[in-house]
């Protein structure tokens, strides 16, 4: 469902993840569905990520997340989050 990885400077340059736009959200918590994927590059921040159905995934700074299209979840931002994002 979720994907995390830590992806090398390659990656980030194949994907081009730093001409991204950026979004940043402070500790919170709230829900969320997802019209389409989305991949996302954690610059800062600690996130809980709570699918309707599934288990808990927890990121943070470094990490390269990928959420499905269709996702419906519950975010909980435990530190202030910083992100490069991509949506398609």
């Amino acid at each position: 469902m979720i994907h995390v990885e830590k992806p090398s400077e390659e990656k980030l340059k194949q994907l081009g993840v730093h001409s991204w736009p950026v979004w940043t959200k402070e500790e919170s918590e709230f829900p969320w569905e997802y019209d389409e994927k989305e991949t996302c590059y954690i610059l800062e921040g600690d996130v809980t990520v709570t699918p309707e159905k599934g288990e808990p995934v927890r990121f943070g700074k470094g990490d390269l997340v990928v959420f499905p299209e269709g996702l419906k979840c519950r975010w909980k931002i435990h530190k202030a989050v910083k992100k490069h994002y991509r949506f398609g």
